[in-house]
């Protein structure tokens, strides 16, 4: 890899460990403020879209070859928060005050500071092997945290207002597609497509710290 492509990698890493650390920052600091978990969105609603919208160049990193990731399980994981935060959240107001918000928004925060910071870190070459433990093994609970009490109850939630707003209605008007019925559909498979990915991160995890535990062993 060139010198160029690997601070290009730092930086956009260096780039996203630092918004992600902000984002957990502003949320954490508002429910300590209020004692509430109603104001995650409004304290970094609109950090974390710009964040997640930017996490589409990983795909593209994949595609290209300029990371060991592929295409596919960044494409999966990208897809999924991209639909659940800007088709969903951001545009059903009455859902963002939503415990399911805060919890979603806090275990997303703090695996992509730690998943991030490891990225960087590793590419500068001196990557601690207790952020590479932590980056491979608090997805164990962090995952399950933001896909069930998160992401698919905060999408149950919004169900009703889906309904009585005609959501994208007119915008699918010319086609027989019920966005109301897409968001249902979505709710029954997603356990099974992100189960995929939760299991290739099992496999990465085995990789990783078993390589790791190898080369304590040598030492």
């Amino acid at each position: 890899m060139s010198h160029l492509l690997k601070l290009y990698l730092f930086a956009y890493n260096s780039l996203q460990a630092f918004g992600w650390t902000i984002s957990l920052f502003r949320i954490l600091s508002c429910f300590i403020a209020t004692n509430s978990v109603n104001g995650a969105y409004a304290s970094a609603g609109d950090l974390i879209c710009l964040l997640q919208t930017c996490a589409f160049l990983e795909v593209v990193h994949g595609g290209i070859g300029i990371v060991p990731s592929g295409v596919l399980f960044p494409l999966m994981q990208w897809g999924g928060r991209t639909h659940f935060l800007l088709a969903i959240v951001r545009q059903i107001h009455e859902v963002q005050e939503l415990p399911a918000v805060f919890i979603t928004f806090f275990a997303w925060s703090l695996t992509e500071v730690i998943r991030y910071s490891h990225y960087a870190l590793n590419i500068s070459g001196d990557c601690p092997s207790w952020l590479t433990y932590l980056r491979y093994t608090l997805f164990i609970v962090l995952y399950p945290m933001g896909l069930a009490p998160g992401e698919m109850w905060l999408m149950y939630q919004a169900l009703p207002y889906i309904k009585e707003k005609n959501l994208y209605g007119d915008f699918f008007a010319s086609v027989p597609f019920s966005y109301y019925n897409f968001v249902t559909v979505v709710l029954l498979i997603y356990p099974f497509l992100w189960l995929n990915l939760y299991l290739h991160l099992f496999k990465q995890r085995r990789s990783k710290l078993g390589k790791q535990h190898h080369k304590k062993k040598k030492i």
